[in-house]
């Protein structure tokens, strides 16, 4: 028998234990954002890290940081001609409001349906531990794992990050590794494994009018002032051309054009519009109608009102001239583009808009880098194996809208390709009634098991 097939023997042989530590690790309600929890968060990261000695892992430790703290351990048994897989996922967890809405208590782990009921069940303790135990079902059954594993597990991905990259930047030598795998993401259905290849970066902005010194009387002063709100309103209506282009000026200079395969690929990803409007509540698509939905919402670069403030808000009518008004907005980016060239981009073109009747303050929020793996290389093409063995499917390859700024972080700071392999659905995450399918997590924890393998033999 091979160490392959004696790994999976293992893991298939111990699922309920592997289930019965998820439900226990589950328990602890590790919220990062609440500062009630903080000593739950601190408990959560020791958990794991016991979890992980116990798994056969070394150099196991819990590193504190100016917020919550990093858990770390490795394998490096396979040797130095062996690729090295950096892991990343995170142990915190969204809060439980509105906890009316819940089924069962959210830190009283419950299993309907073949559902494993939690918060944080799929987001991400769930695919997090896949990895913890498919590396214990490989040195169990075989001593060792054909490749080198890091594993860092943070305590504050939902609350951004802000001690994470620090972390890195700090520690490069000991994160150093050939790529990274993520298990932080949703494959589209039970029976269609996927493949992201690629996230969007973010560039994140807030534009502020301020006219007069307060609101006046617009029966009095209209026709006479430049209303803040309108200048708001008069910016956003200039971001895009009637069919949907970002009208900023040098917006699309630097964006890498999608090639055929990239098409191809996503045109097999079965996105239809019935499932749009599902989603949306909405009939009619909106955009650039020379790319298909798919490619609006996952590989073009956006621009979107997040938010529209000022002036009154209260019942009934109050006939001012609002002294200041502003409005939040995001762009989401893809390959070349650099968020600080946008954000300068940006500004210099909604100043142009507003004119001089006002001041205008342009605030940069938050910059995000988008990521993204070449197609053809060996860890892409090693997880589409290794989904194809566990799910009996090849894997469809897709690019995801939204941003993951560590992975960014691990392509820029350590040179490391990411593959993105997730295992949730849905799973009502960030919701009430999150949960976690069971047997998506005993076939994550197999095709990882199968990655490792299909990795050291590419490699």
């Amino acid at each position: 028998m091979s160490e392959l097939e004696r790994s999976l023997d293992y893991a298939r042989d111990h699922q309920q234990q592997h289930l019965n530590e998820l439900i226990e690790f589950l328990r602890i309600p590790s919220v990062s954002t609440l500062p009630e929890h903080r000593a739950d968060v601190q408990r959560a990261a020791e958990w794991l890290a016991e979890n992980m000695r116990r798994a056969g892992l070394s150099a196991v430790e819990v590193f504190p940081t100016a917020g919550h703290p990093v858990v770390y351990g490795e394998w490096m048994g396979a040797g130095p001609d062996a690729p090295t897989v950096l892991v990343y996922g995170h142990y915190d967890v969204q809060p439980v409001d509105p906890i009316d809405l819940w089924d069962s208590p959210p830190f009283e782990p419950e299993i309907r349906d073949g559902e494993l009921y939690a918060r944080g069940a799929s987001d991400d303790k769930g695919q997090l531990f896949v990895h913890v135990k498919a590396a214990e079902a490989m040195l169990n059954a075989t001593g060792g794992l054909p490749v080198n594993v890091k594993m860092l597990f943070e305590g504050e991905e939902e609350i951004g990050s802000p001690h994470l990259e620090p972390f890195v930047l700090e520690h490069k030598d000991l994160l150093a590794a050939d790529s990274a795998l993520v298990s932080d993401s949703r494959i589209l259905d039970s029976d269609t494994p996927c493949i992201l290849y690629g996230l969007r970066g973010l560039t994140y902005m807030e534009v502020i009018a301020r006219g007069p010194a307060r609101d006046l009387h617009s029966g009095t002063y209209g026709g006479s002032v430049h209303n803040p709100a309108q200048v708001i309103g008069e910016i956003i209506a200039a971001l895009h051309d009637e069919n949907g282009r970002v009208a900023i000026p040098g917006f699309y200079d630097d964006v890498r054009p999608l090639t055929d395969e990239e098409r191809e690929q996503l045109a097999r990803v079965p996105y239809s519009l019935e499932q749009w409007q599902e989603e949306t509540g909405l009939d009619k698509p909106w955009g650039e109608p020379e790319y298909t939905l798919l490619e609006r919402v996952s590989a073009r670069p956006t621009c979107d009102v997040n938010g529209i403030y000022g002036g009154f808000q209260g019942q009934g009518g109050k006939t001012i001239i609002p002294a200041m008004a502003g409005a939040k907005i995001s762009m989401r980016l893809v390959p070349d583009q650099d968020p600080n060239r946008i954000a300068e981009l940006f500004e210099d073109y909604v100043r142009s808009v507003a004119g001089d009747h006002v001041e205008l303050e342009v605030i940069n929020h938050n910059n995000g880098w988008w990521a993204i793996t070449d197609l053809d290389s060996a860890e892409i093409q090693a997880a589409a194996a290794a989904y194809e063995a566990t799910w009996g499917k090849r894997p469809v390859f897709t690019r995801e809208g939204g941003s993951i700024p560590i992975v960014a972080t691990f392509q820029r700071e350590l040179g490391t390709p990411v593959v993105l392999m997730g295992f949730g659905l849905d799973d009502n995450i960030h919701s009430p009634n999150e949960h976690f399918r069971i047997k998506h997590f005993y076939r994550g924890i197999e095709t990882v098991i199968h990655y490792y393998h299909r990795l050291a033999a590419r490699s």
